[in-house]
C-alpha cells in the first residue's frame, strides 16, 4: 500500500511573512489583534498551523494572497539606522524609500549607522535568508578608509585574523587601494557576517575606521547609484544572489 506524506504545517504568521505581506513580527501582531481569518474564522494564534494553499487567509477581510516579490538596492547614506522603527527616534533607511509606491520590504542584512553603501531590500524572505546565510551567502566587498597606512604584513594579519571577545575575526582578502600621507583606502572582502566585523577586526590592530562603504554583494556592485537613491535589481542580478521565490 502506498504511503502518503503528511502535509507540512507552517505557522500562520510565518505564512503571511513568506507571502511578502509584512514582517513576521508584524504578522504575529495582526493575528493577535484578531485581524486575520482562516476559512472565515478569526484566528489569534500566530503559530496556528497552515497546511495548504486551499485554506483561505484574509487580513481585515482582504484576501491575503502572495504579492509581487520585490528586490531593491539602496545606496545607504551615513547616519541612518537599518531598522523599520527606532526607539530613539533616529532616521532610518526607510527615509530613502518614502513616497515610493512599493509593497512592504525589509532590509536584507544590515549596515550600521556610520556605514554607507550597498543595502538590499526585499519581501522575498527565503531569498533574503539565502543572501544573508553566514556560510552559503555571497561575499561582501567593502572600501574602508583607515587612519594609517598598513603595510603588506598588516594586510596579511587581517586575513589570518585575531580573537576578539571570544570570536575569531578575519577577512577573506585585504588589499591596499590607495594611500595619502596619513591614511589609506583598503578593499576588504568578507565571506561571513558578524556584528561590526570590520570595525572590530581593524580595531584589534589599532586601525581606526574613518569611512566604511559596502560596494558589492557577490557579483552585484553598487555602481553609479547616487547616495540615498534606490533601484530595482534586474532579474539577472536577483538570480546571481540567490534563487528568487515564485510569484503567483
Amino acid at each position: 500500500m502506498m504511503m502518503t506524506t503528511p502535509a507540512r504545517r507552517v505557522g500562520l504568521a510565518r505564512v503571511l511573512s513568506k507571502r511578502g505581506l509584512c514582517s513576521r513580527s508584524q504578522a504575529a501582531q495582526w493575528v493577535a489583534d484578531g485581524r486575520v481569518t482562516v476559512d472565515g474564522r478569526v484566528v489569534r494564534d500566530p503559530e496556528y498551523p497552515i497546511t495548504g494553499v486551499q485554506q483561505q487567509i484574509a487580513v481585515q477581510g482582504a484576501d491575503a494572497q502572495q504579492g509581487e516579490h520585490v528586490y531593491l538596492m539602496l545606496n545607504k547614506p551615513r547616519g541612518l539606522v537599518t531598522t523599520t522603527r527606532d526607539e530613539q527616534g533616529r532616521d532610518t533607511v526607510y527615509r530613502c524609500l518614502a513616497g515610493a509606491r512599493l509593497p512592504w520590504v525589509a532590509p536584507v542584512g544590515r549596515l550600521d549607522k556610520a556605514s554607507e553603501g550597498l543595502l538590499l531590500f526585499s519581501n522575498d524572505t527565503e531569498w533574503a535568508a539565502g543572501v544573508t546565510h553566514p556560510e552559503r551567502g555571497p561575499d561582501k566587498t567593502y572600501h574602508v578608509q583607515v587612519d594609517a597606512i598598513p603595510d603588506a604584513a598588516m594586510l596579511e594579519m587581517l586575513v589570518q585574523g585575531v580573537e576578539v571577545e571570544g570570536e575569531h575575526l578575519s577577512a577573506k582578502s585585504a588589499r591596499l587601494l590607495r594611500s595619502g600621507s596619513r591614511n589609506a583606502w583598503l578593499e576588504i572582502v568578507l565571506d561571513e557576517g558578524r556584528n561590526r566585523q570590520i570595525r572590530r577586526l581593524l580595531g584589534a590592530f589599532n586601525l581606526g575606521v574613518l569611512r566604511l562603504l559596502r560596494t558589492a554583494i557577490g557579483p552585484v556592485a553598487l555602481g553609479a547609484l547616487a547616495k540615498g537613491e534606490y533601484r530595482r535589481l534586474t532579474p539577472i542580478e536577483t538570480g546571481l544572489l540567490g534563487t528568487p521565490g515564485a510569484n503567483p
